[in-house]
């Protein structure tokens, strides 16, 4: 018997389209000889589809289209996401979140997911009720279990459902789930940590499908696969991309020690020598070209405009979007002040040229001249400031915003987390934009980034990853005139944000108690920033944005 896994990427209602998606990913799994393919958590719709859930339009027009899907389906098996309206009488939440089989023309088989997750960017609870213990299935002479996404992390909950599965039933040949996972950088590790131990505990092969593709701040990566009954790797999807991993499930299911060792000494197939799939920096660049690619292109933007500092930020979203979009239809925008120096242009000029993307100078002291004139006789006998500073964040935003609203492009802000996080940015300013491609990458991790782009050759100029960091707002100015060395700022931001420890406990680890106090107030102070700026990609375990739930206006300083 062989099973495709099909990870396709979707954007949310476009009902239609993801038909047709199936019904032409089925057909290529009935010529590959398939009797079964497997598709992600509610593909049909897309995920996550939110307050979508509660139109009745929205869930109209899905069930047309389940239907028509349904009636098409022949001789192989499907298994596909979808949400389901419960029937009958009943109290809770009008919707299961369900996968079904469907065989024949008809669903033969169903499941509807029991543990709803409602922690950091999910709110499942808000739309669906928890589906009643699962049943198993057999299906071409075996005999299976189905799950969906949660129902095999239940290290939160009360109740594991796979235990439930397997308890007073007839032994399974293999279990099945399908999962719109998000990825975050150490998610991979943790996932396959995951995956195999259950395989390793309750003895049974694994077939795990999951979503790929940007939605919104979100990013899937795929990394279908399956696993023996050891926890270890017989075949995977790609990452970051769309993919058909077509298995035989015989000789995953009759897997030996024996078998498997000698598969590894054949190494005939690349897919099958490699190890479980490992978090890299890598994998960081892939997530966020996938983002900011797929942000673009399903909100119908082709072309991206960004202001080029002279700085690593910049230099590294330019490199990204050359990547996810192609550099003809890169605008990279030197905006050059009094202060800014001369090598920031010249290094600005050089990483355009290496990227091939589109350059271009507009020097803003005129306008910085014109906003002094207007304003003198009401800032007369004051000494300049942040005010100052801030006005030419501003100029420059407006310039961006011009060229994005001419020609259609999509304005990308370059600011990093770390920056986000103490408030080290200008609201109207360089936070003007579409989309923060970095607001979720830590400084730290942004000189990562850079130097993995630098593998193969001097893609960003040398020079942009070595000097110290600076705003170039006043005249000498340094990022760490103001703000602690940023591998001392990014473990406590990391620590505070991602681990959740007070103070106490960070400054256990070593750090200055006036250096963490100050760094976690102006978290605080700045959440008002946070809370306007523009969408950003989500790649570590707690980004700002729709995981984090934090009120503007509050006393409590730890």
């Amino acid at each position: 018997m062989k099973i495709a896994l099909a990870q396709i990427n979707t954007l949310i209602g476009q009902f239609d389209a993801h038909k047709e998606r199936i019904i032409e990913q089925v057909r290529q799994a009935e010529q590959a000889g398939c009797d079964l393919i497997i598709f992600p958590e509610l593909v049909l719709c897309g995920y996550p589809p939110q307050d979508l859930l509660e139109r009745p339009s929205f869930l109209q027009a899905h069930d047309k289209v389940l239907n028509e899907l349904v009636r098409s389906v022949g001789e192989i098996g499907v298994i596909l996401g979808v949400p389901e309206k419960r029937q009958g009488q009943y109290k809770g939440k009008h919707l299961y979140n369900s996968a079904l089989l469907i065989h024949q023309g008809r669903v033969v088989h169903r499941v509807r997911k029991q543990l709803l997750p409602t922690y950091d960017v999910f709110d499942e609870s808000r739309y669906f009720e928890p589906g009643p213990p699962s049943l198993p299935f057999s299906f071409q002479g075996l005999r299976m279990g189905l799950t969906i996404c949660e129902d095999i992390w239940p290290s939160k909950y009360p109740h594991d459902p796979v235990a439930s599965l397997l308890q007073d039933h007839e032994r399974l040949d293999c279990l099945i789930n399908i999962s719109a996972s998000p990825y975050h950088h150490g998610k991979l590790a943790e996932r396959s940590q995951l995956l195999s131990a259950l395989c390793r505990q309750h003895d049974l092969p694994l077939i795990y499908v999951n979503q790929v593709g940007g939605q919104d701040s979100l990013i899937f990566d795929g990394h279908s696969l399956a696993l023996d009954r050891q926890g270890e790797l017989f075949a995977a999807a790609a990452g970051f991309q769309e993919d058909m991993l077509i298995i035989d499930v015989d000789a995953l299911t009759d897997r030996t020690e024996r078998t498997r060792r000698a598969e590894q000494e054949k190494q005939e197939d690349q897919r099958n020598k490699k190890g479980l799939p490992q978090d890299s920096i890598a994998q960081v660049e892939q997530a966020l070209v996938l983002g900011l690619r797929d942000y673009l292109h399903k909100t119908g933007f082709h072309k991206a405009v960004i202001g080029l500092s002279g700085g690593v930020d910049s230099a590294v979203t330019a490199v990204l979007a050359t990547l996810a979009l192609g550099p003809e239809n890169v605008l990279c925008v030197a905006l050059p002040s009094p202060y800014t120096a001369r090598m920031s242009i010249d290094d600005a000029g050089a990483l355009a040229e290496n990227l091939g993307c589109g350059f271009e100078l507009l020097p803003i002291a005129p306008a910085m001249e014109v906003y002094g004139a207007i304003l003198e006789h009401l800032f007369a006998g004051r000494e300049e400031d942040v005010t100052e500073q801030n006005l030419q964040a501003r100029i420059r935003g407006n310039l961006l915003m011009a060229l994005s609203n001419k020609f259609g492009s999509l304005l990308l802000t370059t600011g990093n987390k770390s920056e986000m996080a103490v408030g080290y940015c200008t609201l109207y300013g360089d936070m003007s934009g579409g989309l923060a491609v970095l607001a979720d990458v830590p400084k730290v991790m942004v000189y990562e980034l850079a130097r993995w782009m630098n593998r193969a050759g001097e893609m960003i100029p040398e020079r942009i990853i070595t000097r110290p960091p600076s705003a170039e707002l006043k005249p000498d100015q340094a990022d760490q005139d103001d703000l602690p060395g940023y591998e001392v700022l990014d473990p406590i931001l990391s620590a505070y944000l991602e681990e959740h420890l007070s103070i106490e406990e960070i400054v256990a680890r070593g750090f200055a108690q006036s250096t963490v106090e100050d760094i976690i107030r102006r978290i605080r102070i700045n959440e008002h920033k946070r809370k306007q700026a523009p969408l950003g990609l989500k790649v570590t375990s707690k980004a700002f944005g729709y995981g984090r739930r934090y009120p503007i206006v509050h006393g409590f300083a730890g």
